[in-house]
């Protein structure tokens, strides 16, 4: 089971909750692997969100949890993304981002730790 995590619930984030909540057994049988969203982190509060269950406010528990394999950054920007895109890919966690700041200005050093850790950073 390919367990993932979504780091920002903005726009991206949600509609990357979404897609693996309706596509979720097509993209399975494709993959030949069950897909499994595990957490979502933001540091706002949705408690009334169909998704109440997944939400955490603290990075770390991503990057320890060893069932994680992939991470979808949608946070934007450059400050904390960057931060937890390079522990992500240094915890050995395949990383697809749609942040187009970051790719542009630090996706040279990220290739490279995600290529020194044998995993996938995907933009």
């Amino acid at each position: 089971m390919a367990k993932i995590a979504i780091m920002g619930f903005g726009t991206v984030g949600a509609g990357v909750a979404e897609v693996l909540r309706l596509n979720g057994e097509q993209m399975s049988a494709a993959l030949g692997e069950e897909l499994s969203l595990k957490y979502i982190l933001d540091v706002r509060d949705f408690s009334d969100s169909p998704y109440a269950d997944k939400m955490i406010k603290d990075f770390s528990i991503i990057e320890n949890d060893d069932e994680v394999e992939v991470v979808v950054e949608s946070i934007g920007g450059k400050g904390v993304a960057l931060d937890f895109t390079r522990r992500a890919l240094q915890a050995g966690k395949h990383v697809v981002t749609s942040n187009k700041e970051l790719v542009a200005t630090h996706g040279k050093e990220l290739l490279a730790i995600a290529k020194a850790r044998n995993v996938n950073y995907l933009f």
